[in-house]
């Protein structure tokens, strides 16, 4: 029986995506560069979750990231800008961006006095308790396991143990087995959550590539889903 529910915060409960996006329409002229256009994001979209696969195998800083983020997305897309400058800019639009998925406030609603909920994400901080903040949605965890506070990040096995820590100090006797990891990456929150031996459900609105079976227990296109199972 499932007694914690782990929730990710960007592109689960929080469109990170819609975001970036406004982010960009807004920054991109601030900065002299070219109006944005849609088939720049995923540009950003596959240099920004390359840099990211970095961070969760330890070959990379949160830092270095920062760093090097939008150089790197600048250089791909053929412009000239500073990539350190527009970094500071885009942090701080983050931080007070809160955009929720669909559906989101009512499956928090329904979980919400049913399971221990926890917030779980890589990122800084601040800027995500804000945007729980803003959004509405910080008054319904427990917990907030959130990378850079817990100095270790999904799918890292120390994240995990750290979470488990907390928890037991807490008072809660549940087991991994008893708790429930609900996110759309399929390395970070599926992969290192089945590995630490939770249950795992993705949150994923394409198909499901055939080798990533082994450790999604479930899928959900729309996270009014979650009624129907849990």
């Amino acid at each position: 029986m499932i007694k914690v529910i782990w929730i990710d915060l960007d592109d689960t409960l929080l469109s990170f995506k819609g975001s970036v996006k406004a982010a960009l329409r807004e920054g991109f002229p601030a900065f002299g560069l070219p109006s944005y256009r849609e088939e720049m994001y995923p540009v950003f979209e596959r240099i920004n979750n390359g840099l990211w696969r970095q961070i969760e195998r330890g070959e990379l800083s949160f830092q270095g990231l920062m760093k090097s983020r939008w150089n790197t997305v600048f250089a791909a897309l053929g412009l000239s800008g500073d990539g350190e400058a527009f970094e500071k800019y885009f942090r701080s639009y983050l931080y007070d961006s809160a955009i929720p998925e669909p559906h989101a406030r009512e499956a928090l609603d329904y979980l919400h006095g049913r399971y221990r909920l926890c917030a779980a994400s890589n990122g800084p901080f601040e800027q995500q308790m804000n945007r729980l903040e803003l959004a509405g949605m910080r008054r319904y965890f427990t917990h907030f396991f959130i990378s850079s506070r817990l100095g270790a990040s999904k799918p890292d096995p120390l994240y995990y143990e750290r979470c488990f820590a907390e928890l037991r100090e807490a008072g809660c006797e549940a087991s991994p087995g008893e708790m429930l990891m609900i996110g759309d990456s399929l390395t970070s929150d599926m992969a290192g959550a089945a590995n630490a031996g939770m249950n795992t459900c993705l949150y994923r609105k394409e198909p499901l590539p055939q080798d990533a079976c082994a450790y999604v227990g479930r899928v959900i296109g729309d996270l009014a889903e979650v009624k129907n199972f849990l």
